[in-house]
């Protein structure tokens, strides 16, 4: 606005001074006047911390409050912009119509007022898209539209498209937000779990990847069927996960709900998402799953080998391994349960690349102490997993001392499956004192869960690699090493018990545990004469950092090798040859 300062003149006067330029300036409010006016900011609210937002800087920020980490629901269109490459997103089903199968009141009137409203037809959008690329097939459920619940034409447009998923063997990715069931379509809506879930049973069938993406809230019918069946599961931090909702369980049992019930980081631990994810982070992470998940041919389409990946060693190593002491069976037992030894996660990352761990049983907990995830071995992909015992002592609390819980062989089965599904070779590394002794173990069925990675790795169609990096515990041991090869490192031990209980058991005296090393046979040169373990890594003078560089690239190229040969092979060929290594014994 442009602000003048007038003389005060008389009418005849103004006019003369008009005439003659008399007006007069302020050179600083016309220089004001000039300045672009600033558009007015637009604000919104925080739910979380209440605080007066710039709406710009929010969307920037892929819909995150930048003061308190808060996330905001996001609607389809800006979703779809997210992970979707533009102009990449075609819609599916979109004439797909809303019907009022129980006739209940008021229901089509509620309908169209929010299809008016928020312009969508319904609760969810299908269809097809690129992501960096890769294709897939998208869906994204808009919590406006009647809080995503489920009603037949959303089972229906995700249904059709998992079903042309099938078709077109593409992957899907489905963006869960939902309160439920829609109950004013009653039992119908309830049948869309089973309908739904029918169609990914076929999508899974056909070797196809899911993975939905849990959002705030993913709660009732919607957790129950399609939100809980993927492939990979993630979730996006503090999100609202569960089937009954808090009202519901407060209303039905009078039980009061502990903070953080529920929520994404609650579900993570309890064993029922593969990953958090942060939503800068989610089109990336998206992209690196599609990626590893590609069809192959062959399971190891690696370049020629090279000089370091022949394991020779440097000069240091040599020097090092020339002036190791030789050790008996009790000096290896000792060195194999040393806290500065190299661990399953140092070879994994010193050996693959790429690693991205994946969490949970699906069933109770996530076990600390298995670490397991899809990695690349000079662009092969391959299922990886570790039994952990810690890095220091809190670590080691935390990983039990290396020590599996049911739910850790369950996780690791879960993962083999996986990887048989998808046709990618697996690799263990084994360092466990044993499976974990204690009360809850047993309440949870440790004795059936070893069991069951034995039944079911016997028969894996693909091939299984399983390295002894420290200690072989018992069948707490065996459970991760039922492979086409097993391998150990050259100060490991494999027995069927510790020297301390094998001494206790007996000869009814713990004390002489180095005696019962000496008798038990449970060395790498030992075990390799019994054709229990087909190779002896060398560590070099001692496996730990400084030997690292050395034995990863010994195990790396014996790795190579070792894919190679499987290479042609049936999925039948593998098993049977698995099962014939085991019949030998």
């Amino acid at each position: 606005m442009l602000f003048k300062k007038y003389i005060k003149l008389n009418s005849k006067e103004e006019e003369t001074a008009e005439e003659n330029g008399a007006v007069q300036e302020n050179p600083q409010e016309t220089a004001a006047a000039n300045q672009p006016v600033p558009e007015p900011v637009e604000m919104v609210v925080c739910k979380k911390c209440k605080r007066e937002l710039d709406k710009k800087r929010v969307v920037k920020n892929k819909y995150v409050c930048y003061e308190c980490g808060y996330y905001f629901r996001v609607r389809v269109k800006n979703r779809i912009k997210m992970v979707a490459d533009a102009g990449s997103f075609e819609p599916w089903f979109e004439e797909l119509t809303t019907e009022n199968p129980l006739n209940f009141p008021e229901y089509e009137d509620k309908v169209a007022a929010t299809q008016e409203k928020t312009g969508l037809k319904e609760g969810v959008t299908v269809g097809k898209c690129k992501i960096y690329g890769e294709e897939t097939v998208l869906g994204v459920i808009d919590a406006r539209f009647m809080m995503g619940s489920m009603g037949h034409v959303v089972g229906e447009r995700i249904t059709c498209a998992v079903e042309r998923a099938t078709e077109l063997k593409l992957p899907m990715i489905l963006f869960c937000c939902s309160g439920g069931a829609r109950m004013q379509e009653g039992i119908i809506s309830l049948m869309q779990m089973e309908k739904t879930s029918a169609a990914l049973k076929r999508h899974s069938d056909a070797g196809l990847l899911y993975v939905p993406v849990l959002t705030d809230p993913t709660t009732g019918g919607v957790t129950a069927s399609f939100a809980m069946l993927g492939d990979i599961i993630l979730a996006e931090p503090k999100a609202l996960i569960g089937f009954a909702g808090a009202r519901v369980i407060e209303n039905t049992i009078g039980q009061k709900l502990p903070e953080g019930f529920q929520r994404a980081e609650f579900q993570l631990e309890h064993g029922f998402v593969d990953a958090i994810v942060e939503r800068d982070n989610l089109k990336m992470t998206l992209y690196r799953i599609l990626k590893m998940h590609k069809p192959l041919e062959g399971f190891a389409n690696f370049d020629p080998l090279h000089d370091d990946d022949r394991y020779d060693p440097t000069e240091l190593m040599k020097e090092r391994t020339a002036k190791s002491k030789p050790m008996d069976a009790w000096d290896k037992v000792t060195a194999a349960r040393q806290m500065n030894r190299l661990a399953s996660v140092d070879y994994i990352d010193a050996i693959f690349d790429e690693f991205m761990e994946f969490h949970g049983d699906r069933y109770f907990r996530d076990d600390p102490a298995i670490v397991g995830g899809v990695a690349y071995l000079d662009g092969q992909p391959v299922t990886v997993i570790g039994v952990h015992k810690g890095k220091d002592l809190k670590d080691c609390a935390f990983r039990n001392y290396g020590m599996p819980s049911p739910e850790g062989y369950r996780k690791a089965l879960r993962l083999m499956k996986q990887a048989e599904k998808f046709g990618r070779p697996i690799i263990t590394f084994v360092n466990t004192s044993g499976a974990y002794p204690g009360t809850e173990a047993e309440e949870n069925g440790q004795g059936e869960a070893i069991a069951r990675n034995l039944y079911e790795m016997s028969g894996i169609k693909v091939p299984i690699l399983c390295l002894m990096i420290g200690e072989g515990g018992s069948g707490g041991a065996l459970a991760l090493a039922v492979g086409n090869e097993v391998w150990m490192m050259e100060n490991a031990t494999y027995s069927i018990l510790s020297p301390e209980g094998f001494a206790s058991i007996l000869w009814k005296d713990g004390n002489r545990a180095k005696e019962a090393a000496g008798v038990m046979k449970i060395t790498a040169q030992d075990l390799k004469e019994l054709h229990v373990v087909e190779d002896i890594i060398p560590e070099y003078g001692g496996a730990d950092e400084d030997a690292l560089s050395s034995i990863a690239n010994y195990m790396k190229g014996h790795m190579k090798e070792f894919l190679r040969a499987q290479n042609g092979k049936s999925g039948e060929q593998l098993a049977q040859e698995r099962y014939e290594r085991f019949r030998a014994f």
